[in-house]
């Protein structure tokens, strides 16, 4: 019979069942706990952790648990359960953190935070085992001699990138097995990602000096990169090497891409995570950009599970301690919340790294602008998490019991408008239903009618009469599952009565419609919705069916937008620049010896854009601004 049994019966005996055996477990225990640093983990009747914490005083933490009116509910539970205790002492407090990660990833205790995050992260690795280096993928251990760049947020981002360093550097990627038998050149050649030094198609020395620029490209130092092959570029231009000219053309436009791919601007920010948490309805996400070298190796979102009445202090604390256990921090973390114990976390995260970890948490400039974007893009991975999750029943049920339907919909439609002054307008439909969103299903529209510039309400009704009006004449009998149960409308009344008078004169009376507008000052959380014969209202700001039904607005913006953005950057780069204020002949050349073509000028960032010469910041917002809008 184990300890735990043995235990569990005499309890029993005495008549202690709940909170009170719990108690006189860990009571029994204290009379022989060492007053040092350590890690207890407390187990129950079947042997099962429940919890693993750690302290500085054992016994002093431990006793804590014994008194009920300091213990939220959930400790209570723990507690009730808990028929056993186990400790392991330890030399410090910071090795009691370590260890504490370590035994929550291995046990997964149902009373701890708790995430999961079972894979390894890739690197680009450019070996230095060769004469001429191979540019690969690598994930593992790091035993070959080379540079290493990364960890990369996922074998995509990884894979996407070293398609493009290919692109713009040309550096082999074969084995070296490979590389030793060619006698001739391999369609890497002949697709302009290699430069053959297999067949001797360039030097060593012209071979170095290719990885030389992926390396410093790799290390954040692109802006020289850059000049570097403009100049050469001029160079071969001026000596009439047409030819040469064109190819370095090309590697500019290239690395151009891959800085407008950055999504993020990490100026003045070396090695750094950026770390956010985001939490609505009892859930939380977490969001985690990898910055290297100043460069953006992509994100990823971690769904921790946890109680509801954890704050997100704790939250993040449990998070970040366990998700660096067993793998290297880099020198800086930028977090969104303070951790409980921020000062221990760093000392560990430095002890178990091999280098000085800080932890802050920004309040202003450049880091701050990073965490509100990890933020928001941790919002936007619950919305969708929430809305393919088994919660979107209850979701499409709270739908149904907001807007007066007689039942949950299986397909909701939410359209949107885009245009700049009633250039280059168009609308968009997007639809939802209880799988999440129906992206096959989305529609774009492009404006046939003559309507005034910046006409919203005619360019909904246009929208909204020839979508309806197919439907009509394709399903009559409404089988295809492509009528929608409720149809949302980007905007207010106004919009919301053109919407109604198309209904009417196509005879479709029973489609329910609402229009959601934002709040004063245009804030997510305080939407007012419209409905037709009913005063407006708005929903509480906690409610979880306001946040899905943010999201699908969201949605239908992020899509209408896209379609306009493409719209306009397809117009510029059959008309050139001369359209965007503010850019005359000698700008429009700066711009294109720079960036190599329009098409990158409009995907281009802000801080892309003031790097040219003569464009200033007032300038390059305004360019930037104009393909946004």
């Amino acid at each position: 019979m184990s300890n735990i049994e043995n235990q569990s019966g005499k309890l029993l005996r005495r008549g202690r069942t709940g909170f009170e055996a719990g108690v006189e477990v860990l009571r029994a225990h204290l009379k022989t706990m060492p007053a040092q640093p350590g890690v207890y983990r407390m187990v129950n009747e079947s042997g099962e952790t429940l919890y693993v914490g750690k302290a500085k005083n054992l016994p002093k933490r431990v006793s804590s648990y014994t008194q009920r009116a300091r213990l939220p509910n959930r400790l209570q539970r723990m507690v009730a359960q808990t028929r056993g205790l186990e400790i392991v002492v330890t030399h410090t407090e910071t090795e009691a953190l370590l260890l504490e990660a370590n035994l929550i990833q291995r046990f997964m205790p149902p009373f701890n935070v708790l995430f999961r995050d079972d894979k390894s992260y890739p690197y680009i690795l450019i070996t230095r085992d060769h004469d001429f280096p191979q540019l690969v993928k690598h994930r593992g251990a790091k035993n070959r001699k080379g540079w290493y760049f990364g960890p990369f947020a996922s074998a995509g981002a990884v894979a996407e990138t070293v398609t493009l360093l290919q692109r713009g550097f040309m550096l082999r990627n074969c084995s070296d097995g490979f590389f030793a038998a060619r006698t001739r050149p391999c369609l890497q050649y002949h697709i302009k990602r290699c430069t053959a030094p297999c067949t001797g198609k360039v030097t060593k020395e012209e071979y170095a000096q290719q990885v030389a620029d992926a390396h410093d490209f790799l290390k954040g130092h692109n802006i020289e990169i850059q000049k570097k092959l403009a100049a050469e570029m001029q160079v071969a231009s001026n000596g009439l090497d047409f030819e040469t000219a064109a190819k370095l053309r090309d590697r500019i436009k290239v690395l151009t891409a891959m800085q407008a791919k950055q999504g993020i601007n990490a100026r003045g920010i070396d090695d750094a995570d950026v770390i956010a948490l985001h939490q609505v309805a009892g859930k939380t996400a977490v969001q985690i950009f990898f910055l290297r070298s100043g460069r953006n190796y992509g994100a990823r979102t971690f769904y921790p599970s946890h109680d509801r009445d954890l704050q997100p202090g704790e939250i993040l604390e449990a998070f970040v301690a366990q998700f660096y256990s067993g793998k290297p921090a880099p020198a800086c973390l930028l977090l969104s919340h303070a951790p409980n114990e921020t000062a221990l976390l760093a000392e560990a995260l430095s002890e178990q790294s091999g280098h000085k970890v800080i932890l802050s948490v920004p309040k202003l400039g450049e880091k701050k602008h990073l965490i509100d974007l990890a933020r928001k893009n941790a919002r936007e991975a619950l919305a969708r998490k929430l809305a393919e999750s088994s919660e979107q029943a209850k979701l499409l049920g709270r739908v149904a019991e907001i807007f007066g339907l007689a039942e949950p919909p299986k397909r909701i439609e939410v359209y949107d408008n885009s245009h700049i002054s009633g250039t280059n307008a168009g609308g968009a439909m997007i639809a939802a239903g209880p799988e999440g969103f129906l992206k096959k299903t989305y529609r774009k529209f492009n404006m046939r009618g003559e309507h005034a510039p910046g006409d919203d309400y005619a360019m909904m009704e246009e929208v909204l009469t020839r979508r309806f009006r197919r439907l009509i004449d394709e399903d009559p009998e409404r089988k295809s599952g492509l009528w929608p149960d409720l149809v949302l409308i980007d905007g207010g009344q106004g919009q919301l009565s053109k919407a109604c008078g198309v209904m009417q004169e196509l005879g479709l009376p029973d489609i329910s419609l609402v229009a959601i507008a934002k709040g004063p000052d245009r804030n997510a959380g305080r939407e007012r919705f419209f409905m037709p014969q009913q005063e407006p209202f708005s929903l509480p700001p906690e409610d979880p069916a306001l946040y899905y039904l943010q999201r699908l607005r969201d949605e239908a913006h992020r899509f209408a937008i896209g379609a306009h953005r493409a719209k306009r950057v397809k117009a510029i780069g059959q008309s050139g620049l001369e359209e965007v204020p503010g850019v005359g002949a000698m700008r429009k050349r700066a711009l294109l010896h720079h960036f190599g073509s329009a098409k990158a000028v409009a995907e281009a960032g802000v801080d892309d854009l003031t790097r040219v010469p003569g464009i200033s910041a007032d300038a390059a917002r305004r360019i930037h601004d104009f393909f946004r809008r």
